[in-house]
């Protein structure tokens, strides 16, 4: 099979939302696809707008598969949480060439919304 996708991705606008109105909790998803023969090492970093850049966090995509990163669950290797309420952009990297999509399941209205977009690939 043909490999697809970059390697470097750029999310500018994320936001894990605190609030929740309903029985589903508001999160986040980066939403991967590796169509290589080889297990995609992913790592992510975050930029914010008033505090330091933050690394450590990471995912492996396997080799021909879909993986769904849920930032509200990722922890860093220092066993930080993604902050809530708290505007950041994300640098994904990864060893192989994926496919990036980022979904936001906002709860904090009982009418929930749900966006999604490709990220921006960087060659």
């Amino acid at each position: 099979m043909k490999e697809y996708g970059k390697k470097t991705w750029l999310i500018p606008d994320c936001f894990l939302n605190s609030v929740s109105k309903n029985e589903n909790v508001s999160h986040e998803a980066i939403c991967v696809i590796n169509t290589t023969e080889r297990d995609a090492h992913i790592d992510l970093t975050l930029f914010y707008e008033d505090r330091p850049v933050k690394t450590g966090y990471s995912a492996v995509c396997g080799a021909m598969k879909t993986h769904h990163i849920r930032l509200d669950k990722q922890v860093s290797d220092k066993g930080e949480l993604i902050p809530r309420d708290t505007p950041y952009a994300i640098l994904v990297e990864s060893s192989e060439p994926i496919v990036v999509q980022y979904s936001r399941l906002d709860t904090s209205a009982v009418e929930m919304a749900l966006m999604t977009t490709i990220a921006y690939p960087v060659d």
